[in-house]
């Protein structure tokens, strides 16, 4: 009787655009994104909630489009550009409008939920600007209605991006 044969899995590289920059990184078939940005690229800004897309913790702009990187493998994303929550300030640390809307209105709290719900936010909005339209308070939670979060009750959060709607 022979022993089985271990078999490595192959690793890809994986060559993308992270918030404006390239990057790239080794990932086998299998490694979910939100560990290859976590564990390869360092972007830890990106939390592992549930790891079933239920959450939104994970959600990052994957070519523009807010995404659950918990749900996506590392390597569908080659040669895309993601976003993550580290590429909302400016390169010299500025605050983005909805980072400070969010800081004025007090929109978190413990935090683990608020970089998914920025991502998320930043596509709707721009989303709603490239169609010229204004939100109201019911669309916003309808919207949020995709992440859970358990310390603010949400109303700051609606006011914050209710806020930035309406300077946009």
């Amino acid at each position: 009787m022979t022993s089985p044969v271990l078999h490595r899995e192959t690793q890809h590289l994986i060559e993308l655009q992270l918030n404006g920059r390239p990057h790239s990184g080794l990932a086998r078939p299998r490694l979910l994104l939100t560990d290859f940005l976590r564990q390869q690229l360092g972007a830890t800004g990106t939390h592992v909630g549930c790891e079933h897309g239920v959450c939104g913790a994970c959600t990052v702009q994957v070519d523009g489009v807010a995404q659950r990187a918990c749900l996506t493998l590392a390597v569908q994303v080659a040669g895309c550009r993601v976003d993550t929550v580290e590429g909302l300030a400016s390169h010299d640390g500025v605050l983005g409008d909805l980072q400070t809307a969010f800081k004025r209105h007090h929109a978190l709290q413990c935090g683990f939920c608020t970089a998914g719900i920025l991502m998320s936010c930043t596509d709707w909005l721009a989303r709603l600007r490239s169609a010229s339209r204004q939100p109201d308070e019911a669309e916003v939670r309808e919207m949020l209605s995709g992440h859970l979060c358990r310390c603010t009750g949400y109303t700051p959060i609606v006011a914050a991006v209710m806020e930035v709607a309406r300077h946009a």
